[in-house]
């Protein structure tokens, strides 16, 4: 990963894509490209790795019962393309990749990324939940996603979000295909079944996604 290191440090900024793929940080953090800039990511707590673990394995069980065309991977980017010439890559915290172009990619030396939009994108809300509700819900809906899920498991958003008082809700953004726009959320609460155009038949309550008791 020498060669990697030495590539990047002698590029001037902004670097593109395909550099950022080949980089090596020198460190175990994960990065996101941002307006071709790495930017790393803030190490996420046990409680968010736990329901952003435990939801990427109900999806992926679920997906092989019914065998849906889907797989779900975690932490993987998803190209946003570029704006004024520098790149954006965003790290997802569950992509629900289409089966057709994961098996595309078996065939290729490219690393594993959605380099299309992705039927499924969830994001486990962290502190920073400014950039899951504003940020990164824009960010997916000017590429196409489907599907955006935010799962504010810790009730952490602003109250125009999720409310007041505050309550863990899953937000379910779908995209209108006339207008190229998510439409208002749906919101599942404790006792209350997800409802989703891409996992339809997914048997699953609110609380179930954080165990909540």
């Amino acid at each position: 990963m020498t060669q990697a290191v030495d590539l990047i440090s002698s590029s001037p900024s902004p670097i593109s894509l395909q550099d950022f793929l080949v980089w090596d940080s020198g460190d175990d953090r994960l990065y996101e490209l941002i307006e071709g800039e790495p930017m790393p990511m803030s190490d996420p707590t046990t409680n968010h790795e736990d329901v952003a673990d435990n939801l990427c394995d109900l999806l992926r069980l679920h997906c092989l019962e019914k065998n849906l065309p889907f797989v779900p991977k975690r932490s993987k980017l998803i190209s946003l393309g570029s704006r004024n010439e520098r790149d954006t890559a965003r790290r997802g915290d569950i992509v629900v990749f289409a089966k057709a172009e994961w098996e595309r990619m078996k065939g290729l030396s490219s690393s594993a990324m959605a380099y299309t939009a992705p039927p499924l994108v969830i994001e486990v809300v962290s502190t920073n939940w400014r950039d899951d509700y504003l940020t990164k819900l824009a960010e997916y809906e000017s590429i196409g996603v489907q599907e955006c899920w935010i799962v504010d498991y810790a009730a952490l958003g602003g109250m125009r979000y999720i409310g007041h008082p505050k309550q863990s809700t899953l937000s379910v953004y779908t995209m209108n295909p006339e207008t190229g726009e998510f439409g208002l959320p749906q919101q599942f609460r404790g006792d209350t079944n997800i409802q989703s155009a891409v996992v339809p038949e997914l048997a699953a309550t609110a609380k179930a996604l954080w165990k909540e008791d």
